[in-house]
């Protein structure tokens, strides 16, 4: 496997685990590093698992991989969910404005304890 792109092994420990058939799948960035097209294959096969009935719970640093994979996003803050977005309610858009509006809490908290 030393001797594939990210992708590609990336892929090829994808395939092993699924040979289990899980039913539960946790993915922590699965496309870091990897070139557009191998992105776009791990996409189909997320995308495609989840078809099927495995659950996927996938943490990504990429807005545009949670809108593209996710049917219901929690964002976390300080080991707390403070929103659920879900369905046509997840955007690129709304991701941000969950993530500013938690900033925002954060330093009007701290403003008041001045």
């Amino acid at each position: 496997m030393s001797s594939l792109s990210g992708g590609n092994a990336q892929k090829v420990i994808i395939a092993k685990w699924l040979m289990n058939e899980p039913s539960v799948v946790l993915l922590d960035d699965p496309t870091k590093g990897v070139d557009i097209g191998a992105k776009a294959e791990i996409y189909r096969i997320i995308r495609e698992l989840a078809d099927n009935g495995t659950t996927i719970v996938l943490n990504s640093s990429e807005d545009r991989e949670l809108v593209t994979l996710c049917d219901r996003v929690l964002v976390m803050f300080e080991g707390k969910i403070v929103k659920e977005l879900i369905g046509d309610d997840i955007t690129e858009e709304s991701l941000v404005s969950s993530a500013l509006q938690i900033s925002a809490d954060v330093e009007a908290k701290e403003e008041s304890n001045e």
